[in-house]
């Protein structure tokens, strides 16, 4: 099964929560873990690789807190999945062509681009401000 790390899922439901925030808004990472069932273990560890790929920000002391670096609307699921996974490929010849020998003439490395291209471009679309809209209307 090809899947994202459990992670990556987490650090899509920080960015879903804060999304769901009015703008402006700051929240503990502690009151994210709670309501969306993350670890408090590694919430730390999330909200650090969000920070450092400059998605979240952070705010010690009275009224600080995590909010959104940028408006949910320039946030992509394909921001977040490359901050915590790295690059998308469903194969290293796709991202590191010179690696494989076969690569000019063989029509799996075609199909594997192909996935790739059409999968970054669903995850690109799927920007926070709809997610977190749709999870408005689902109660989520």
């Amino acid at each position: 099964m090809i899947s994202i790390s459990r992670e990556t899922d987490y650090a899509c439901r920080v960015i879903l929560h804060l999304g769901m925030l009015p703008v402006g808004q700051r929240v503990t990472a502690q009151e994210i873990a709670r309501q969306r069932i993350v670890p408090r273990a590694l919430i730390r560890r999330v909200v650090t690789r969000l920070g450092a790929a400059k998605l979240v920000t952070t705010t010690r002391g009275s009224g600080g807190g995590l909010a959104l670096a940028r408006p949910a609307s320039e946030i992509s699921l394909r921001d977040v999945v490359e901050a915590m996974e790295g690059a998308i490929a469903l194969n290293t010849c796709v991202i590191y062509p010179r690696e494989c020998p076969l690569v000019k003439a063989c029509p799996v490395h075609e199909a594997w681009t192909n996935a790739r291209v059409a999968l970054v471009r669903e995850l690109s679309q799927a920007t926070f401000d709809k997610l977190a809209a749709r999870g408005q209307m689902l109660g989520a």
